[in-house]
């Protein structure tokens, strides 16, 4: 989700709330205490230069259980850091403290933002050796087994 799509949907929300992909809610007394640009700029094992750019929003939350942060008070940040801070209309990635610090895409499920669980992936695949996956067509598969079951063999 980029900044621009959570800028429009902030002076609708009455409550602001996130949520973990598998559905647990984060704490309701959370607040943003960051919201930055990050820039990446490195190369990945084949050798190809590569650059990103992203928000950043850092959720946190602790004993202060009596304040929570409301939908115009993050637009009033966010607007803050795009003009302090240059912050661009990029993807948003959200830093989550569980165990360790999780990094998190966003979406919006039409009442909470959701944590979308992030990946790690090689970028070079062709160029380091791992297996490419391969399309097989159902249709092309034969049957091992004679005894299986079959669509319409009544046996299941």
């Amino acid at each position: 989700m980029k900044l621009s799509q959570v800028k429009l949907l902030l002076p609708s929300m009455d409550v602001l709330q996130f949520k973990l992909e598998n559905g647990t809610m984060v704490p309701a007394h959370f607040h943003i205490t960051e919201v930055g640009m990050v820039s990446k700029h490195y190369i990945d094992c084949g050798g190809t230069i590569r650059k990103e750019k992203m928000v950043n929003f850092q959720l946190w939350y602790a004993n202060d259980i009596t304040h929570q942060l409301k939908p115009e008070k993050l637009l009033e940040i966010i607007e803050l850091s795009e003009i302090k801070l240059g912050v661009e209309d990029q993807e948003i990635e959200v830093e989550y403290q569980a165990e360790t610090i999780g990094k998190y895409g966003l979406a919006f499920d039409g009442t909470n933002f959701i944590l979308l669980n992030k990946k790690t992936a090689c970028l070079a695949e062709d160029q380091c050796g791992i297996p490419t996956k391969q399309k097989i067509n159902l249709k092309e598969l034969t049957v091992l087994n004679t005894n299986s079951c079959t669509p319409g063999s009544k046996c299941c």
